[in-house]
């Protein structure tokens, strides 16, 4: 399906006004899609970066009539290699060859340093982002904002500062648009978060979801200054578990699970994809998966960070009991699903009005570590 549009505004044949403080015209208005743009601009097109996004980035391409001229990687990854036909090339290499381009960038990092090697190929050449989501099929375009345009405009009204507003709207223009720019204007540091929105005290009973090696427990410690009532991790992954294990041995109060969190107990696929990858999918190894309510069983949590892979809404769905009786502070991440942006922030709601919803970018290219914090 080619996509010949140029700017959103086509989509609506006039404003119309929003109660809640918010149209799709102001955040999108005059915008370009960084698919149209890719398309349209009469540059070859240049992909940098190799692997899974990748693969979803030409995907994409096949789907808007895009086409790639060369596939790049900083100079350190070049080693002959090939990838989906195209040989390796290093930027000098390709700036040789084509002289003026665009850049799809297809890889994702939050190590300053690569994410200064990116920036600095950014002030070269175009560098745009295409938006493929972490998990799920839906691509971020006209007729995704279209579907969605009713829920994208309540989430906005439930932010609850003047900077989670402000991150919601780069976010989404970051998805429509690919500009890195955008990311810069609303990035924060974790301790602004933790700091000023969650205030950990020294004796939470902290639930981890997605407790991988043991990082994210490690980071409680840290903010709570290593006092603490209890702590209960789940974590999916084999290997991530016994890691998790070794890295726990020596804490007090804490119950490790060998589970993914979702919106009832039963046994789903789970993909064998090493770090924090492990995910539901089609086929896989047969992993047990829980709703927190009932592991819980009436255990009033006080904090609970999410980091499902794309489970999200279901394990919120899952620990509807825990939200409405003891209103835990909450960190969950909204970036693997582009609705999860706007879809979670709802749901919370539903769940307990009373919960104050902030949102936050934390240094990361592209848009994720974007979370949701909630007390």
């Amino acid at each position: 399906m080619a996509n010949t549009v140029r700017h959103y505004n086509h989509l609506f044949c006039e404003p119309r006004c929003s109660a809640n403080g918010v149209t799709m015209e102001n955040i999108f208005n005059n915008l370009t899609s960084v698919w149209t743009r890719l398309k349209t601009e009469n540059k070859p097109v240049v992909l940098y970066g190799m692997g899974d996004g990748a693969d979803k980035v030409l995907k994409a391409f096949e789907q808007f009539g895009i086409k790639a001229s060369a596939v790049m990687a900083s100079d350190d990854f070049v080693r002959g290699q090939s990838f989906h036909g195209f040989k390796v090339k290093k930027l000098s290499e390709v700036e040789a060859e084509y002289g003026d381009f665009n850049i799809a960038l297809c890889f994702a990092s939050q190590l300053a340093d690569v994410m200064n090697t990116i920036k600095s190929v950014a002030e070269k050449h175009t560098t745009l982002v295409p938006s493929v989501p972490v998990f799920g099929d839906n691509l971020f375009d006209d007729n995704f904002i279209s579907e969605n345009r009713e829920n994208i405009e309540t989430a906005y009204s439930l932010f609850a500062d003047k900077l989670s507003k402000k991150v919601y709207e780069n976010v989404l223009k970051f998805y429509y648009t690919g500009e890195l720019s955008l990311l810069d204007e609303i990035t924060t540091g974790k301790d602004e978060a933790f700091n000023n929105i969650l205030r950990l005290g020294d004796s939470e009973v902290y639930v981890d979801l997605g407790a991988y090696n043991g990082d994210t427990i490690d980071e409680f410690l840290h903010y709570c200054g290593g006092s603490y009532r209890k702590i209960i991790a789940f974590e999916p992954n084999s290997k991530n578990f016994a890691k998790l294990q070794a890295h726990c041995e020596n804490l007090e109060n804490i119950d490790l699970w060998q589970l993914g969190a979702y919106n009832r107990n039963t046994i789903l696929n789970f993909n064998n994809k090493a770090g924090r990858n492990s995910a539901i999918a089609e086929t896989g190894t047969q992993t047990r998966v829980a709703c927190v309510d009932s592991i819980l069983c009436g255990m009033a949590a006080s904090y609970v960070k999410a980091d499902v892979e794309g489970a999200d809404f279901e394990t919120l769905l899952g620990m509807k009991n825990t939200l409405q009786n003891f209103k835990p502070k909450l960190n969950f991440a909204a970036y693997h699903r582009f609705e999860d942006i706007f879809r979670l922030p709802i749901l919370i709601n539903q769940l307990n009005p009373e919960y104050k919803i902030f949102l936050r970018h934390h240094p990361y290219i592209p848009a994720w570590d974007t979370n949701l914090y909630c007390v």
